[in-house]
């Protein structure tokens, strides 16, 4: 059965939504699945704008096949050459021999890569060629490193609609309601928006800057990422929103609290100092064990707010593992910009805050706050205190 939905007079959603996968790039956990999407333009000329995951190869098949109702498929444009949207192209090709595909050529170059050929009918395009089809022009705009060094995006100039390729995506299944404002998108997606955003394409903050640059010169009315709902309303909101992140620019102004603790005592701290804070006024504190949350979360959440706590047990003379690895990952996404407060604790030799002090000294902009709070074993009574003014430095660095 075909699942196609009318974007407009002549644009046809024929993307498929996948919630068996547990996880994307076999990394980040997605509970509520993903979608892959995929365009079909029926102008005098038709164009597919990419392919999709093998995963959902039969369903796209199928709504391919019934969009074109019979025609020849003209022209398929290559955006991005990861295969969860070009894992289907070598197949395409086998029932479309017809279709000359459009791409650069650091993408054909990726295609002879992962089939071993190219394609017969190519064509190959830079920043700023355009291709006719009728009453569209579609002009193409190179957009290297959001996220693969092989990307571009394409303008429709006769609609205003821009093909983003990964940018502007989300994780999460569709539903049937394929438009933004359909949905309660701030509500029910945004979380998820900036999970997929800080971990797929995070780390490329200034090549994001450089598309956001491009495409305000543009005259955009639609967008239509690979992954997650359209957007036709509001789209300078959510726009910002990536400004926001690929500036590495706190989004919200609050305390997140992040505790690696083996047997309690680190998270009673850590706990402790979060009430603390809530009776000096700071609303909306977050806390989350580094043990049981995924690292994708923990990495989204860092970006989003402007303080951070970090509590460590420390394991093995180090930092206890589920901290080290997202101190790893904040320093390889390029986290930078944020205040942070260290808790650490050791039964016979604490070492965890000097050396998470160590990880964040090598990332950018990093304002350490207050001293380390060391506890050995257990909080003493005593440190109740020491709690409170490190209770007090963190609102005294957010300006309260």
């Amino acid at each position: 059965m075909t699942n196609n939905q009318n974007i407009s007079e002549d644009l046809v959603y024929v993307g498929v939504s996948d919630r068996r996968t547990a996880l994307f790039e076999n990394v980040y956990p997605i509970p509520r699945g993903v979608s892959y999407n995929s365009y079909l333009l029926t102008d005098e000329k038709t164009v597919l704008f990419d392919t999709t995951d093998a995963s959902v190869a039969t369903q796209f098949f199928e709504n391919v096949a019934a969009a074109l109702d019979g025609r020849q498929l003209d022209y398929l444009v290559v955006h991005h050459m990861e295969p969860d949207h070009a894992a289907t192209l070598q197949d395409l090709l086998l029932r479309h021999p017809e279709t000359t595909v459009v791409a650069t050529g650091k993408a054909v170059q990726m295609m002879e890569q992962f089939f071993g050929s190219k394609p017969e009918r190519l064509q190959m395009v830079k920043e700023g060629d355009t291709l006719s089809t009728g009453r569209h022009t579609l002009s193409f705009i190179m957009a290297p490193m959001v996220h693969w060094p092989e990307v571009m995006m394409t303008y429709d100039q006769s609609d205003g609609t821009l093909f983003s390729a990964d940018a502007f995506g989300t994780f999460g299944a569709l539903s049937g309601n394929l438009f933004a404002d359909e949905v309660n998108f701030e509500q029910e997606w945004l979380a998820e928006a900036r999970r997929y955003y800080i971990n797929i394409v995070g780390k490329y903050g200034v090549q994001v800057q450089n598309v956001l640059k491009k495409a305000s010169s543009l005259d955009i009315k639609m967008i239509c990422p690979l992954h997650g709902p359209v957007w036709r309303e509001n789209l300078g909101w959510f726009v910002g929103k990536h400004d926001v992140w690929s500036k590495y620019e706190p989004e919200d102004k609050g305390v997140v609290i992040i505790y690696g603790s083996i047997y309690g005592h680190t998270e009673a701290a850590a706990m402790r100092l979060g009430t603390l804070l809530a009776q000096r006024g700071i609303k909306n504190i977050k806390a989350y064990d580094a043990s049981r949350t995924p690292v994708s979360e923990l990495l989204a959440e860092c970006f989003r707010a402007s303080h951070m706590v970090f509590a460590s047990s420390t394991y093995n003379n180090g930092i206890f593992t589920p901290m080290e690895s997202l101190l790893a990952d904040l320093k390889a996404h390029s986290w930078q910009k944020r205040t942070v407060a260290l808790i650490e604790n050791g039964s016979w030799a604490p070492q965890a805050g000097k050396l998470m002090r160590a990880e964040l000294e090598q990332m950018k902009d990093i304002t350490i706050v207050g001293d380390t709070l060391s506890l050995k074993s257990a909080a003493a009574p005593a440190q109740e205190e020491q709690l409170a003014t490190l209770a007090d430095a963190i609102v005294g660095s957010m300006g309260r």
